[in-house]
Order: structure tokens, then sequence, then C-alpha cells
């Protein structure tokens, strides 16, 4: 395998991790900023609220995302194995 191919291969990988790992991040953000909101109007101090809310917002973006982050996982990995034999021998 040359060099070139595994920098190639590194680099799709970080990539493939920056998309699938942005819109739980995004969403788990947003939501804990208007939690935090909500506390600063209310002056509610519950630790749990703010995890409990961004916990199941993050859950359910991974949900409804499933499919959009499997299949993408899939095609890198077939990528992989297609071109292992090139690479191998």
């Amino acid at each position: 395998m040359f060099s070139s191919e595994i920098y190639q291969l590194a680099y799709q990988a970080l990539l493939l991790i920056l998309i699938l790992s942005g819109p739980p991040i995004a969403i788990g953000m947003i939501c804990g900023l208007f939690v935090a909101i909500f506390q600063a109007a209310t002056q509610i101090q519950e630790q749990t609220l703010s995890f409990t809310v961004k916990l199941v917002a993050v859950i359910l973006t991974i949900m409804l995302m499933g499919g959009f982050l499997s299949s993408q996982i899939l095609q890198y990995a077939q990528t992989i194995f297609q071109n292992i034999g090139k690479w191998g021998g």
C-alpha cells in the first residue's frame, strides 16, 4: 500500500467522522443553549434537566439520521474492502 493511499484513506476517515458527528453535536449544542436560557429565566438550577434534554435530542437525531449515517459508513467500508486485494497483494 502506498503512502498516498494511506493518507487518502485517513483523510476520508477523518472527514467521515466530522460529517457523521456534526448533526448530533449541533443539535445537542442548540438544545443545551435553549435549556440554559430557560434555566436562567426561571432560576431553576437543576443539573439533570440540561443533561436529559440534550441526551434525548441527540438520541432522536441519531435515530432520524440512522439511514444516512449507516449508508455513509457502509460506503466507506465497501471502498476499503474492494481495494484490499490491490493493496495487499
